[in-house]
């Protein structure tokens, strides 16, 4: 059976987290998660010790000394994955604006339709985001067509952040070499995953606003995807290293 494992990252969600653990260990398939939590102090990672207590099989945390960025806490579970024998690693936000109903869709895109990685994908349909003000939407909507415009990938959702991807792909790619950490960093992802020709697929989600907690982006954040993403293309067609 392929082991699939979910990588949660974690900044002040006491709020969430034991709501997402339970969903996402009452899906019909069998799923492992791994916390990468930034030592919040609002004590999430000490909730998540006291669910391991229950399920000391498939719940993993992994505790940073400070905060360090989305980008690095991914990568951090990726490394901890791959260093452990799963097949199929997801990322997946904290706060529910990613169904975990949505996860065994993008386990089948990459099973049945033979997807490398699979995108939950807000806009492959329209659009599908619940709860966010309009300029929000329309800010998060053009930012993944400007970076479609600039990278030429043929992804409608580039910003994502709920993926699954096979094994092969993050043991391809250099992650040493990811150079962002917020906003950018999916972006960045999904680049080098094109760059190197692996199947990419997107599945539409309905993404819904956070309802508890405070969202974490922010202007810089913003501003590292804008100008970023011209800056990766340049070394791409230059031929630097992917």
């Amino acid at each position: 059976m392929s082991r699939r494992l979910v990588i949660i990252p974690t900044y002040n969600e006491i709020e969430n987290i034991e709501r997402i653990i339970r969903n996402v260990f009452s899906q019909r398939s069998s799923f492992d998660i791994l916390v990468v939590d930034d030592s919040s102090p609002d004590q999430t990672a000490v909730k998540v010790k006291e669910l391991q207590e229950e399920f000391s099989q498939q719940l993993f945390l992994e505790v940073r000394t400070e905060k360090s960025g989305l980008g690095t806490a991914y990568i951090h579970g990726f490394k901890w994955a791959l260093a452990r024998d799963y097949d199929f690693i997801f990322e997946m936000d904290a706060d529910f604006s990613h169904n975990p109903n949505d996860l065994i869709r993008l386990y089948n895109a990459c099973v049945k339709q033979k997807a490398d990685v699979a995108i939950g994908s807000r806009y492959a349909k329209g659009v599908n985001v619940v709860n966010w003000p309009m300029n929000r939407v329309l800010m998060s909507y053009f930012a993944s067509k400007y970076v479609k415009f600039i990278t030429r990938m043929q992804i409608q959702d580039t910003t994502a952040g709920f993926v699954c991807y096979r094994r092969k792909v993050l043991e391809r790619i250099n992650l040493d070499t990811i150079q962002f950490v917020g906003y950018a960093f999916q972006i960045e992802m999904k680049f080098k995953a094109y760059l190197y020709k692996f199947n990419i697929i997107e599945v539409p989600v309905i993404f819904t606003d956070r309802t508890r907690g405070e969202s974490k982006l922010s202007s810089n954040i913003i501003s590292e995807a804008v100008f970023g993403v011209i800056k990766m293309k340049l070394k791409s067609l230059f031929g630097k290293e992917i």
